[in-house]
């Protein structure tokens, strides 16, 4: 039982990560197809709400359980949510990109496939998400709070 929790502790922050992104991913698709279905928005607007739902969540969940960012000053946690929103918005980029592409140029038009589309393309959004928030954003953090 030592070794599973040895390999937990060395992997906690990973396993923490893939947790949430798991829940951020869901609330992503969930939001994504309910505006689908129930509003009138184009598949961009969908995609940039569902993003932003989502963002919100993903921040505070990494901020505090992920990489337990430990900022207390306002202008540090500005500084810090703007980093995060701002890498954020690059991956927002991609999603946009992978879903036009998909339907526009692929021709995905089902809801089916625009479904695995979405599905695809949050696998691709979540890795590009951890490896900006591991060494582009909290990991920064922990360098300017030891200073």
């Amino acid at each position: 039982m030592t070794k599973l929790m040895q390999l937990y502790q060395q992997y906690k922050s990973i396993i923490a990560y893939l947790f949430w992104g798991v829940v951020t991913t869901i609330i992503n698709l969930a939001s994504y197809q309910l505006l689908i279905m129930f509003t009138n928005v184009s598949i961009s607007s969908a995609t940039t709400i569902a993003w932003f739902i989502s963002v919100l969540v993903a921040y505070l969940t990494n901020k505090v359980w992920v990489f337990g960012s430990e900022y207390t000053t306002v202008s540090d946690f500005l500084v810090e949510c703007g980093r995060f929103f701002f890498y954020r918005a690059l991956t927002l980029l991609i999603d946009l990109a992978f879903m036009n592409v998909g339907v526009h140029v692929l021709g995905f038009d089902s809801d089916l496939q625009q479904f695995i589309l979405k599905v695809i393309d949050n696998v691709v959004v979540v890795i590009a998400n951890y490896v900006f928030s591991k060494w582009l954003i909290f990991n920064r953090n922990k360098e300017i709070a030891d200073k």
